[in-house]
């Protein structure tokens, strides 16, 4: 790996994470990162992690996988390292990204946006400026519009980046403020609402949000006709939020009022209308039908007003999509809102929610590690192994095994050999909900080998649970890599196998299974809720070091 963007001594280190999905504009970001070296007042990032949320194919599937994003002679640069999140979201991916670094900052940013000269200087300001209670700093957006015309709607959408609260375009965290909350939450999946829900929880933590001096360039991405459409399902993400945070959830996440009110008139009129006509009531289909198209003529006039004017060469298209698009949006809006609501009528814990499964790895964690053994007579359980998996099952945690088994891509073993060692694990250990094994090898190029996320997450539909509720057991950096890629917690139990550099990279390490289940204890069925500690107990000068910002647990 190529060594990373020289910093001068004395500069408070950041990581920068990146969610992408592979889009050509990660070039640019990463070029414009690589630029902003050009000086002793400009230091480089600690640490570069790209998410690729790009999906995978769920194990065993004939798609081929994706390969790796090539982040170029920049990423090189850069030292930059990716981790694949399987399609998550930007919630879930950027939560990949920030627990597989170690810097006491975190910045995120948009694969879509461009840092101009003298970014990297403001940041260091922003982030030397910050007090112990700050628990992030905003950049400014700017978004380039076009000066010979008035611009569209999509572009308009876009340039609201502006004035946006906390936007993770480019946001800056102290990654003890994101311990303690726990990252994003991972039940938001679109790029909506997530940053807002994060920073109105860092605030309720105790900490203090500001707003920075460096200034971030967004461009207009291209988009086509139905994206206004699509953006609607944003509206469930409103529900979402409305259920955790209240009635009054606008005021306090700072953001706009949105159109839903006009949107249910347009529907309910519309619906008049069909009635009538169904019960056979002119009057009543008409007067349906006159104040549909009223208001719909309202919100396409409202679209229109401040947009390109008849002349302009983007004025013809623009009238297309408004008209289309304003027909339609007040349906998808309301459709997905009621969808929303339901959903979350069912219930939502606060973020991070219990955890309902522990996977865990086999070799080495559960048995003795033999190297490629077909021979379950050589199955030999870690001590105490039963009986905190007998625990677990009676407080009602699912178990799974998710382990790489290379030995069979290799032509070492057999598949029905696997399964001989795996039934006699069961035979001694009890029953599993789940078992999902890995028979590639490492340069097999598939979705499943861990340290990618493909068996976890097989592992979590497999049981009907969402990763987020899953902890994943092991004694590598692969398992810990697997469940932080996937969205479950790590925990890693060392061997003397175990590499150095694992341990100090695990965020949770335990000494033995005893020990993991008890760093788990507190989002376990059957524990209560640990409490937040307040940001001010923390040392002020610990809390910009690596070390001290890290949820390290190490269990007796």
């Amino acid at each position: 790996m190529s060594t990373p963007v020289a910093r001068p001594a004395g500069a408070v280190p950041y990581a920068v994470v990146v969610p992408s999905i592979g889009r050509p504009s990660l070039d640019r970001l990463l070029e414009t990162l690589v630029a902003q070296a050009d000086g002793p007042d400009s230091p480089g990032p600690a640490e570069v992690v790209v998410a690729d949320d790009r999906r995978l194919p769920p194990p065993g599937a004939t798609a081929l996988v994706p390969d790796p994003l090539d982040l170029g002679g920049a990423g090189r640069a850069l030292g930059a390292r990716v981790v694949r999140t399987g399609g998550r979201g930007p919630a879930a991916a950027r939560n990949a990204g920030w627990r597989s670094t170690t810097a006491p900052w975190v910045v995120l940013l948009d694969d879509d946006v461009e840092l101009p000269a003298g970014w990297a200087r403001h940041l260091a300001h922003d982030l030397a400026a910050a007090t112990p209670r700050t628990g992030g700093v905003q950049g400014r957006l700017h978004v380039p519009l076009p000066a010979h015309r008035r611009p569209t709607d999509w572009e308009r959408g876009t340039a609201g980046l502006e004035r946006a609260a906390w936007a993770t375009a480019d946001m800056a965290y102290r990654r003890a403020a994101l311990e303690q909350v726990g990252g994003f939450d991972e039940r938001f999946p679109r790029a909506y609402r997530e940053d807002a829900d994060l920073a109105l929880r860092v605030r309720e933590a105790g900490w203090e949000l500001a707003r920075g001096t460096r200034t971030t360039t967004h461009p207009v991405r291209p988009a086509d006709d139905a994206v206004s459409l699509r953006v609607q399902a944003g509206t469930r993400d409103d529900a979402t939020f409305r259920a955790l945070h209240g009635p009054r959830w606008r005021e306090r996440a700072e953001t706009g009022r949105g159109r839903l009110a006009w949107h249910v008139a347009t529907v309910a009129a519309a619906a008049v209308g069909v009635g009538g006509l169904l019960a056979r009531r002119p009057r009543v289909a008409a007067l349906g039908a006159l104040a549909w198209a009223g208001l719909t003529a309202r919100f396409l006039g409202r679209r229109l007003a401040p947009g390109p004017r008849p002349g302009d060469d983007a004025f013809g298209p623009e009238l297309r999509r408004m008209a289309w698009t304003s027909a339609a949006i007040p349906f998808a809006a309301v459709r997905h809102r009621v969808v929303g609501t339901l959903a979350a009528r069912r219930g939502l814990e606060p973020w991070p929610p219990r955890l309902a499964a522990v996977l865990l790895d086999r070799d080495g964690t559960l048995v003795h590690d033999v190297p490629y053994t077909g021979d379950p007579a050589a199955v030999r359980p870690v001590d105490g192994a039963r009986a905190v998996l007998d625990d677990l099952r009676d407080r009602g945690v699912r178990l799974g095994v998710v382990s790489n088994q290379s030995g069979v891509g290799r032509g070492l073993l057999t598949r029905a050999q696997v399964d001989a060692v795996n039934a006699r694990v069961e035979e001694l250990l009890g029953p599993f909900d789940t078992w999902q094994v890995c028979p590639h090898a490492p340069d097999d190029g598939c979705a499943c080998r861990k340290p990618g996320p493909g068996l976890v997450l097989a592992a979590a539909a497999d049981l009907g649970v969402e990763p987020w509720r899953c902890a994943v057991v092991g004694d590598i950096g692969a398992d810990v890599g697997a469940a932080l890629a996937a969205g479950a917690t790590p925990v890693l139990v060392p061997t003397p196998l175990t590499r150095p550099e694992e341990v100090a990279a695990a965020p949770v390490v335990a000494a033995d299974l005893a020990g993991a289940v008890r760093a788990l204890d507190g989002r376990l069925p059957g524990a209560a809720t640990p409490t937040d500690a307040d940001p001010t107990d923390a040392d002020p000068d610990a809390a910009d070091t690596p070390d001290a910002s890290r949820t390290r647990e190490r269990a007796a």
